[in-house]
């Protein structure tokens, strides 16, 4: 069955109606979503262990698995009754660490139950997915009773034919039995938290020591005369980041521009990260500058559209400079252009030549030419060198330095100092911040149009207040939504391939699978996954 009939429930209906929008096939594989990393230390785990265990117990022998997912509809526990049903469930793709969502794994109890913040039954051809059809469940959220924060979802499976009432209530009890204990659970977090940030604030001495979680925050006094507010999202990223088993060094750009070295350490079963702070010669002030100063010779300065390629130029040549751009070339003429910048190279100086990536390609060749003999030191502008054809590549080619700008995405870090930045620029008000959360929400977008997108993005919302927070309700509401973690290096780069070869073929998926090396499913499933624009190729 492929569609539902007229008796079936609402609830269900407006699942299938959410989960086709999304662009997920009945026939796709559950396999097909993404598989992350479990942390067994998790406070969500701990608190739910003695319950599972007791449920396990009573479902010895009977026809049942009880399944546990946390805040991230990943699934994080799976226990069976019956060791037949584990291989069949596992088939369907219901393994540790796969993600459960609407838009991967379709209309089932546990995805379903998320999206719906309730308790939910999904029976046989209630499930979106065919394969699923086989299974009945029943998703119970799992609550912390001091925040209402959904923990979890805690859910029961079983063949159709094994279907009882009685699930319901048995996991009902069991999901407000994991809230209970995450509550005592959640105290003993607490003062984990704070046992290891008194520890390190003795081993730093002097040093900033921050200790940073989902609702708690805890700073020593030279943390406090460092930190703003905006640093905090910042901080909280980096925390889910970090590995689970080891400490690990980053470079931190602080929104006042200060960048200093930070070790950052997972508390165990706590949720919450421990960060101290380096002050030695590892510690510096830095600007925002898009790249470094101008280096003696010719430079290239590469990006894409928006990452500040001509506020580099600019600095590159410290304002000064005879400026040629080629966006010039249809207003002046291909031959009056040629001249111009051909009389400025032959003198000494400073030349600018941007957005080389867009003359045309005689004129490319031409200007190669003119080069071979220029007197002047020239700074051009272009896109990423891997997307010019053979004509720019030769004309870029003469540049003996280059500085690559990183697009936004790639920078997220940065992006609480960077929105600082643009609200000087714009005359804001220093009465006027944005709050932590809107600065999640803004680290969390792709910004196809990079830094010239953030600053549309800030100066829209800034401009709702003369003073006070600008809260994530401010931001626009194409800049509210935010991915549901941060990306890897490796996941932004399949995101980024993707979104390139797409651009490239008009958005034919047959052709981009073929381009890509891969099946037009696992095509889908990225696309899915990483939340692909394909109506314009765009991310």
């Amino acid at each position: 069955m492929t569609e539902l009939d007229n008796s079936s429930r609402p609830l269900i209906a407006q699942s299938w109606q959410r989960v086709a929008m999304s662009g997920l096939f009945p026939g796709a594989s559950v396999d097909d979503a993404a598989i992350e990393e479990v942390d067994r230390r998790s406070r969500l785990m701990v608190a739910a262990a003695p319950v599972l265990d007791e449920m396990a117990g009573e479902l010895e022998g009977a026809g049942f698995a009880v399944i546990l997912a946390d805040r991230n509809a990943r699934l994080v526990d799976l226990r069976y009754g019956e060791r037949d049903l584990q291989p069949k469930l596992e088939q369907v793709g219901t393994v540790e660490g796969r993600r459960f969502l609407e838009e991967t794994t379709g209309t089932n109890s546990i995805a379903t139950a998320f999206e719906l913040r309730r308790g939910l039954a999904v029976r046989g051809e209630e499930h979106y997915i065919e394969a699923l059809k086989k299974f009945s469940c029943y998703g119970q959220p799992v609550v912390n009773p001091v925040t209402r924060r959904i923990e979890g979802v805690l859910d029961i499976t079983c063949l159709s034919e094994d279907d009882s009432p009685l699930l319901a209530p048995f996991v009902i009890r069991s999901a407000r039995q994991i809230g209970e204990r995450l509550l005592e659970e959640s105290r003993q977090a607490e003062l984990r938290i704070f046992h290891s940030f008194q520890d390190a604030t003795v081993r730093a001495r002097t040093s900033p020591v921050i200790a940073i979680g989902d609702d708690i925050l805890l700073a020593n006094t030279a943390a406090v005369q460092i930190l703003e507010p905006a640093d905090h999202a910042l901080l909280r990223a980096l925390a889910v980041e970090a590995p689970l088993d080891r400490e690990i060094t980053h470079d931190v750009q602080l929104s006042a521009g200060r960048l200093l070295t930070a070790s950052v350490l997972r508390i165990p079963g706590s949720g919450a990260a421990l960060f101290t702070f380096g002050t030695g010669p590892a510690s510096r002030s830095t600007t925002l500058s898009p790249g470094p100063a101008a280096p003696i010779g010719s430079v290239l300065i590469t990006g894409e559209p928006g990452t500040g390629r001509t506020t580099a130029a600019r600095a590159a040549v410290d304002g000064a400079g005879t400026w040629f751009d080629a966006t010039q070339v249809a207003e002046l003429g291909s031959q009056a252009w040629t001249e111009q910048v051909r009389s400025r190279l032959a003198e000494p100086g400073c030349v600018v030549l941007e957005a080389v990536d867009l003359l045309p390609t005689s004129l490319a060749r031409r200007t190669a030419e003119d080069l071979r003999s220029a007197r002047a030191r020239v700074v051009m502008t272009s896109a990423p060198v891997d997307d010019l054809p053979p004509e720019h590549a030769a004309l870029v080619s003469h540049c003996t330095e280059r500085i690559e700008l990183a697009p936004l995405r790639h920078r997220r870090p940065e992006i609480p100092a960077l929105v600082n930045k643009v609200l000087e620029e714009l005359g804001g008000s220093a009465q006027v911040r944005f709050t932590p959360a809107a600065l999640e929400a803004l680290a969390g977008q792709q910004w196809a149009g990079n830094l010239r997108e953030l600053h549309t993005a800030v100066k829209a919302a800034s401009g709702t207040r003369s003073a006070g927070d600008i809260t994530v309700g401010d931001l626009p509401a194409q800049w509210r939504g935010r991915m549901t973690r941060h990306l890897t290096p490796l996941e932004q780069a399949e995101r980024d391939a993707v979104v390139k070869t797409l651009r490239d073929v008009g958005g034919n998926k047959k052709a981009a699978a073929l381009q890509l090396g891969i099946s037009r499913t696992t095509l889908y499933r990225v696309i899915r996954s990483y939340g692909i624009d394909t109506s314009t190729g765009s991310g």
